[in-house]
C-alpha cells in the first residue's frame, strides 16, 4: 500500500501489538488479517484525509469504535485500513433545544453522566453502554435494555455528518424538533454498518431525566408460566422501562458464577422496571400483582433505587457468566413478543438436535432474544454443530414471524442469510444503494451483503 499522507503520521499505530488489538472486534473467532493499517482521527480532517487517499488508491477502509460488535462488522480486512474514530469524541449539550451534537467516539455510558447535570437523559442502553460508542450505536441502530419503553438508537439520531468514500462531507437531518426536507438520509445511514461512509457527528434528540428505575423481579416454576408473566405485563397500562427475560439455563449459569440469589431449578425470572417520573413505585406494585397472579412462585418488589440496582445485578452477571462458561455463538434473532416462548424451546431444541448446551435470555419486552450456543472450539465437529445452531436459529425466527437481527446488525456472520430475509430483488436495490454512495466498493466491503 502506498505511503499514507504526512498528515496521518502521528495518526498511525505502529507497534504491531497494539495494532492487532484493532484488528477485531467482539465476535465470536473473530482473527485479525496479517497486514492492515490503524488510523486514530482525531477530527474529520483526518477521516477526510483517509478516504480521500482510500479511493486514490482502492484500498478498504473499516470504520470503527469500541470493537464491541458481535458479527465481524469492525474486523480488519486483508491490505485494508482500520479507521478508528474514537478520538473524535467532542460534546455539544444545547438544553433548551434538547439535543446532544456529539463527536462518533463518544462512550454512550459517558454522554448519559454528562446529561445528568441538565436533568436530561439519552435512552439508548446497550448492554456495553461503558464502553461502547455513539458512532457504533448509530452504526448498527443498537438497542438494549429498555427499547421496550424508549426504542432503539434511530429514534434519536435527527441528523448526521458524514464523510464518504473520496472524502466528500456530506449532512443529513436537522437540529430541530421537525423537519421533513428530502428523503431521510439519516435513517438511511443508522444501521448501515460502515458501508455507506463513515459518522463524523451526530445531533440525537434527548429527553427529560426519568426518575430512578424500581424493579421487580419475579421467579417461575415454567418456561410457559414465565410467558404468561409477559403477556400479564403486556396488558398494564403503563410500558415498563425494562423487561428483560432469564430462562431456566441462564439462572443456571449465573448461579454457577456467583451466588445472585436465584432458586436452583427456576424455570424462567423477569426482571421489570418502571422509571414512570413521580409514579415508579405505584407501576412496580401493580407489576407485581400482576405477575403474581400470572403464576409467580416468588416476587420480590424494590422500594428504592439502590434495592432496585440490587435486583437487576442479576441480569448484569449474564453476559460475565456466559463467557465464563467459554466459546459460544451468540444470536440476536426478534420475533413477535406472543412467540417468545415458540423461540425458547425452538433454541433448546436446536441444541440438543446438535449436540451442544444453550441459553436464550434477553429483551422480553420487544421479542429481541440473545440464543447462545456453547461449543469446545478445539473440536471441529462442535465448531460445524455450533455454526449450524447458528443458521437453524436464523430459520427458527422466520418461522415464527421474526428477523434475523434485532440490534446486533448483520455484519459478516448474518450476511449469508440476508436474501433468505429480504428476497433477491430488495438486496439487489440495496446494493444499487450501496454503489450509490461507494461506487468503489471501499467500505467496509464483504460486510452485509455476502
Amino acid at each position: 500500500m502506498p505511503a499514507l499522507p504526512d498528515r496521518l503520521a502521528d495518526r498511525l499505530i505502529t507497534d504491531q501489538d497494539v495494532a492487532r488489538t484493532y484488528g477485531v472486534d467482539a465476535s465470536p473467532g473473530s482473527v485479525a488479517p496479517a497486514e492492515f493499517t490503524v488510523v486514530r482521527a482525531r477530527d474529520r480532517g483526518d477521516v477526510v484525509e483517509v478516504l480521500t487517499y482510500a479511493a486514490a488508491h482502492r484500498v478498504p477502509v473499516v470504520a470503527q469504535g469500541a470493537r464491541t460488535a458481535t458479527t465481524g462488522s469492525a474486523v480488519a480486512l486483508e491490505g485494508g485500513i482500520v479507521l478508528n474514530t474514537e478520538a473524535i469524541n467532542h460534546v455539544e449539550i444545547d438544553p433548551v433545544e434538547r439535543i446532544a451534537v456529539v463527536g462518533p467516539g463518544v462512550v454512550n455510558g459517558d454522554l448519559k453522566s454528562q446529561l445528568t447535570a441538565y436533568d436530561l437523559a439519552y435512552p439508548p442502553d446497550p448492554a456495553s453502554s461503558g464502553s461502547c460508542t455513539i458512532g457504533g450505536n448509530i452504526a448498527t441502530n443498537a438497542g438494549g435494555l429498555c427499547c421496550v419503553k424508549y426504542g432503539v438508537t434511530a429514534d434519536y439520531v435527527r441528523g448526521l455528518e458524514v464523510v464518504l468514500a473520496g472524502g466528500e462531507v456530506m449532512r443529513t437531518g436537522r437540529r430541530t424538533a421537525k423537519g421533513v426536507t428530502g428523503y431521510d438520509l439519516t435513517g438511511l445511514f443508522v444501521g448501515s454498518e460502515g458501508t455507506l461512509g463513515v459518522v463524523t457527528e451526530a445531533v440525537l434528540r434527548l429527553i427529560p431525566a426519568p426518575d430512578p428505575a424500581l424493579t421487580v423481579l419475579a421467579v417461575f416454576d415454567t418456561l410457559e408460566a414465565t410467558m404468561a408473566g409477559v403477556a400479564a405485563l403486556r396488558g398494564q397500562r403503563h410500558t415498563p422501562s425494562l423487561l428483560e427475560l432469564l430462562d431456566g439455563p441462564s439462572i443456571t449459569a449465573i448461579q454457577a458464577f456467583g451466588d445472585y440469589g436465584f432458586p436452583p431449578g427456576a424455570g424462567g425470572v423477569l426482571l421489570v422496571q418502571s422509571d414512570r417520573i413521580d409514579h415508579a413505585h405505584e407501576d412496580v406494585v401493580a407489576y407485581a400483582e400482576a405477575l403474581a397472579a400470572a403464576g409467580a412462585t416468588d416476587v420480590a418488589v424494590a422500594d428504592d433505587p439502590a434495592e432496585a440496582d440490587l435486583l437487576l445485578q442479576g441480569r448484569r452477571a449474564l453476559n460475565p457468566a456466559l463467557e465464563a462458561r467459554g466459546p459460544r455463538m451468540i444470536e440476536d434473532v426478534c420475533v413477535p413478543v406472543a412467540r417468545l416462548g415458540d423461540l425458547v424451546r425452538a433454541v433448546h431444541q436446536i441444541a440438543e438436535r446438535r449436540g451442544l448446551e444453550s441459553t436464550c435470555s434477553g429483551h422480553a419486552g420487544d421479542g429481541n432474544l440473545h440464543p447462545c450456543f456453547f461449543f469446545d472450539d478445539t473440536d471441529p465437529a462442535q465448531v460445524d454443530a455450533a455454526r449450524g445452531a447458528f443458521g437453524d436459529v436464523v430459520e427458527a425466527a422466520w418461522a415464527l414471524g421474526g428477523t434475523l437481527t434485532g440490534e446486533h446488525g448483520v455484519g459478516v456472520l448474518k450476511a449469508p442469510w440476508l436474501e433468505g430475509e429480504l428476497g433477491a430483488a430488495e438486496v439487489a436495490r440495496q446494493r444499487a444503494l450501496k454503489a450509490f454512495f461507494d461506487p468503489l466498493g471501499i467500505m467496509n466491503p464483504g460486510r452485509v451483503f455476502p
